[in-house]
């Protein structure tokens, strides 16, 4: 039985107080000092892990002023504040041993757009792509590119002064922040924006901390201004973070926001941004240039500058591989042709084009096509490209390239290519010779790595592998670090291109020179205690020993993972790889990751958050000598009343109130609905279902089980003996009183009835066999060559029988001989709520079923979408060797290529909506819905969706109902309700046709159900 978890890091009682204070003060938005909060926000996409003090969600402007306000009262002066945005920082940028500030909860609103002037007003927590969503009916955007867009706030692009791909055009965030609203230490706030020399002098005049400000930070610019043009060097990604070099503007005016961007939340909060927005150009195109060499790619981009492109951006063979291995190829493969022929893709440049003159597009394009046809094949040069045009496709790409930075991650092995020095930059003329003496850095201590970026602008992501957990190879962040500074020192450049600096602010001084002083005379204007992030981008002078971070000296998460055994991180492999590249924060209601923390917008309800969580439980159980691999054995062997007085001891002790971190966890555990959309879009393909299931096996060898457990876990061994007689089990689910008992003491809502006409009954009338060795062997050659076997699951067999027979007809009519397979428990309701032993008992022999009659060559196919990818997935739990089992749209692509349907049909519209798992696990089968719509002259567009909120019983548990219906709405409801779509609505997965029937009353047909009807009329 394992431990109870009480005995940790507690916060400290000042920063106790401080929340208590805060809190009767008015503070409206959230306090969060509990573990689990705290060890969320511990780490982002950095290789450092720090523990805060709490996390604190500011609902408004107001809340941002009490929090400033109450740390500038002498019993607070030694409370750490630290702001935080989407926390994808690569440099430990906003992780602090403080408090944590993050605005991205409530703080992310768009306040206001005027399309005429082109600019918008935004809170600092609202996302990029959120804004370029709002902007783009009126033809605007945003222009800053980040690989990070989907979850990066408008605060953090600010405070890392971020930029992307296309900077040579469209420069850095600070080059398009027109005004901020910013909340000083002692709560005030400040509206800053480019000031006339009238406007400075009013503003010197004041007495306060803002005249103080304005007066030294004008005196630094006007008495160091020769050292300020010698030491910031002439770079497209300029020097950031208390950017002296353009204090001043072109137009000599005097802007503070040139401080603010980049100064990483260690001068002032931000909270509201006015920002300069731009036309989306009318035309784009994309060409895709094809090397046998990264070399040849990087000094091929100089020349390539020369044809006027928007942007060039560079992608090396491993990230270009891994990119291969990810459902984003899918989307991409066709652009990228490998020839026959033609040598191994060892580097690609991604040159585009945008124009608001089409034809002025094509000429540019057509020019630097000949261009590459005349010198394809020369040494040094490309061998082959492909040519995109439009915005829809061209973004494809640019997908594929965004999460290129995830994907490296995702290598193999324990070595993992990990952030450190991944952001340098130098002149774009110097770029090939400096990544070549970097790659000899990484050569000589035989390290893989792998490249991408910006070699317009002169900066290239280089992140080498090395397996943090191991004392040695974690010696080389120090190592190479110091050498890559000296490089970029050699070749003119800078070690933060574009990352900000965050612990990497050790190298500051270094870079500053004589300046550096000056920096720490601004840091002491704002912040004369060291209060805000500190340790970061410069020290307040007036801090005597005040000291920056070292990057070899802040706390990093491998020395907390090496704690964990080495056969327990591979049992829970999926949540040690997580990287926190952020990917599961995605904004977007569209898309299908993360359902539970869209809904819930709490970051330990995310796949980043239960990973977290999961590492930092397997090393306090570790540290108390508990093996988790062990235990579970443990738990599976032991019979049910062996343990059952200390599992009924222990859990009135929990409901009494007894603090155990295991609860903390299993809270966040239970909020997952095993949609599994995080293996499927993770690019480091974080498992949560898997690590999910098998921490549930083991808290429960602890704790009692919640009745609804059991009623899941045991339905289809049940609905077999319930369906021969359905009438008693459909009046009870149907009797308000007994729905009144379930919701409150079983713990489940809106249970579906059993169909009255069985589908064996149904088979019967259609003549069609159950599948069996002997039904198969009577078969004729014939009749094997278009025979199919649908392998049953409990939700379509028993709750939607006329589905199962729907598609017997359908196929039937498609000319191909059907069988059924005897119905046997598939087993994942009790993988999901972590049965793991009565599992792999019920897979066992459901596989064994499903491999005699896969032997008789006849293929299989399953009508429910994550049921039958189960077999795939799951069932790899209990060995390699499992049946194949395809979805339908997998097998009858190719089945009605090989057997073509005669005659015409009416073409229809119809808009499909795809199951979670489906469309993020088997991405290609979307694709082939179509293209059998196709086969029967039908068209059928794929609509964007995110989740509809039920995933298998999830939304039928009475503590999940609220959310359920809070993540349908984000997506689905609107959708389902337009009268744009009456009547051509269609959804693959059973939970979503059943969350549409139980919340809008509305019958979304199955694809198959629609082609009945198609193929009926011929």
């Amino acid at each position: 039985m394992i431990p109870r978890l009480a005995e940790l890091n507690p916060v400290q009682t000042l920063y106790l107080d401080f929340l208590d204070t805060l809190k009767h003060q008015g503070f409206e938005g959230d306090l969060n000092p509990d573990y689990a909060n705290r060890v969320v926000l511990a780490t982002d996409n950095s290789i450092y892990q720090v523990l805060p003090q709490g996390v604190l969600y500011p609902k408004n402007t107001e809340d941002l002023v009490r929090i400033a306000r109450l740390a500038d009262q002498p019993r607070f002066h030694n409370v750490v504040l630290s702001a935080r945005g989407g926390g994808t920082g690569t440099n430990g940028q906003s992780l602090t041993d403080g408090l944590i500030v993050d605005c991205s909860k409530y703080m992310n609103r768009i306040l206001e757009i005027n399309p005429d002037e082109r600019w918008v007003r935004v809170q600092g927590g609202v996302v990029k792509d959120q804004l370029n969503k709002a902007l783009k009916p009126y033809g605007l955007f945003f222009a800053p590119e980040l690989s990070t867009s989907n979850r990066a706030t408008i605060g953090g692009m600010i405070n890392t002064d971020a930029s992307g791909q296309g900077s040579v055009l469209y420069g850095k965030t600070r080059d398009h922040v027109l005004a901020l609203k910013s909340v000083l230490l002692g709560g005030e706030c400040w509206d800053s924006k480019a000031i006339s020399d009238e406007e400075l002098a009013v503003h010197q005049q004041r007495e306060g901390l803002i005249g103080e400000i304005h007066r030294v930070v004008n005196q630094i610019f006007t008495d160091c201004k020769a050292q300020i043009d010698s030491c910031f060097p002439k770079l497209n990604r300029c020097l950031t973070g208390y950017d002296l070099a353009h204090i001043r503007d072109e137009s000599g005016r005097f802007n503070l926001n040139s401080l603010l961007c980049g100064a990483e939340g260690s001068l002032a909060f931000i909270a509201e941004a006015k920002l300069n927005v731009l036309p989306i150009p009318k035309y784009a195109a994309l060409v895709n240039v094809k090397y046998d060499s990264f070399e040849s790619s990087l000094r091929d981009a100089k020349a390539l500058m020369d044809w006027q492109p928007t942007s060039i951006e560079t992608i090396d063979s491993k990230v270009l591989n891994l990119a291969m291995g990810d459902i984003v190829w899918d989307s991409v493969r066709d652009y990228f042709p490998q020839e026959e022929g033609e040598p191994t893709i060892r580097g690609i440049n991604l040159i585009e084009y945008t124009s608001d003159d089409e034809q002025d597009l094509k000429a540019k394009v057509e020019a630097l096509c000949q261009h590459l046809t005349q010198i394809k094949g020369q040494a040094g040069k490309s061998f082959g490209y492909s040519v995109v045009y439009g915005a829809a496709e061209i973004n494809k790409v640019w997908a594929m390239r965004k999460k290129a930075v995830g994907l490296l991650g995702n290598a193999q092995g324990d070595k993992r290519p990990v952030a450190f020095v991944e952001d340098t930059a130098v002149p774009p003329e110097n770029l090939a010779d400096f990544i070549m003496e970097f790659r000899k850095v990484l050569d000589d201590r035989g390290l893989a790595y792998g490249m991408f970026g910006h070699v317009d602008a002169g900066v290239l992501h280089v992140r080498p592998a090395l397996d943090m957990k191991d004392p040695e190879q974690e010696k080389m962040v120090r190592e190479i670090t110091d050498q890559v500074v000296v490089l970029t020192q050699k070749y003119k450049g800078l070690l933060w291109g574009e990352h900000g600096k965050g612990v990497r602010s050790e190298y500051a001084p270094e870079f500053f020179g004589e300046l550096y002083p000056q920096l720490q005379r601004i840091k002491a204007l704002f912040d004369p205690r060291n209060q805000m992030n500190p340790g970061k981008i410069a020290t307040p002078s007036t801090v005597e020993g005040a000291q920056l971070l070292k990057i070899d000296q802040v706390p990093m998460r491998g020395q907390h993972d090496r704690q964990i055994p080495v056969d327990v991180r591979q049992t829970y492999d999926s949540a040690m790889h997580c990287n926190g590249n952020g990917a599961c924060f995605n904004y977007d209601p569209q898309d299908a990751m993360c359902p539970s923390w869209k809904g819930t917008r709490q970051r330990i309800h995310s796949p980043k958050g239960r990973s977290s969580l999961i590492r930092e439980w397997l090393k306090l159980m570790s540290q108390r000598g508990t093996d988790l691999n062990q235990e579970a054995k443990q738990v599976r062997e032991a019979g049910f009343l062996t343990r059952l007085p200390k599992r009924l001891i222990n859990t009135v002790r929990r409901d009494r109130g007894e603090y155990d971190f295991s609860n903390e966890v299993h809270e966040a555990m239970m909020g997952c609905l095993a949609c599994k959309s995080c293996v499927g879009q993770c690019p480091i393909k974080v498992n949560v279902p898997d690590f999910r299931a098998r921490f549930l096996e083991v808290y429960y060898g602890r704790y009692m089980r919640p009745v609804k457990d059991y009623l899941v876990g045991s339905l289809e061994f049940m609905i077999p003996a319930l369906s021969r007689f359905p009438q008693p089990y459909n009046w009870a689910m149907q009797n308000p009183f007994i729905r009144a008992v379930m919701k409150r003491f079983a713990g489940m809502v809106d249970s579906p009835v059993i169909c009255r006409h069985s589908l064996r009954q149904g088979l019967i009338e259609r003549s069609v066999e159950f599948a069996s060795v002997e039904s198969i062997g009577r078969l004729t050659a014939a009749q094997r060559q278009r025979s199919v076997i649908i392998v049953q699951d409990a939700f379509t067999s028993y709750f939607e029988t006329q589905l199962v027979l729907d598609l017997v007809d359908l196929l039937g009519r498609l000319g191909f001989n059907v069988m059924v397979a005897p119905f046997m428990p598939n087993g994942k309701p009790l993988h999901v709520h972590g049965f793991m032993k009565a599992f792999n008992k019920a897979a066992e022999k459901n596989a064994q079923m499903l491999k005699d009659l896969e032997s008789s060559g006849i293929p299989l196919i399953g009508i429910d979408p994550s049921m039958t990818l189960t077999y795939r997935s799951e069932y790899k739990d209990i060995g390699d060797d499992l049946p194949k089992v395809q979805l339908i749209q997998e097998w009858l692509v190719d089945a009605l290529k090989a057997f073509p349907v005669k005659g015409e049909t009416t073409q229809h519209t119809f808009k499909l909506m795809a199951h979670c798992t489906e469309k993020t696990n088997a991405a290609p089968s979307i694709r082939q819905w179509q293209e059998v719509f196709a086969a029967l002259g039908q068209k059928l567009e794929v609509l964007a969706t995110g989740c509809c909120g039920m995933s298998g019983t999830f939304g039928h548990e009475t503590q999940n109902y609220a959310l359920s219906k809070e993540i349908y709405a984000l997506s689905w409801s609107e959708i389902v309700n337009s009268p744009a779509h009456r009547g051509q609505l269609l959804a693959t997965g059973y939970s979503c046709r059943s969350q549409v029937k139980r919340l809008d009353n509305q019958q979304l047909l199955h694809p198959v159900q629609a082609l009945l009807g198609v193929v009926q009329t011929l």
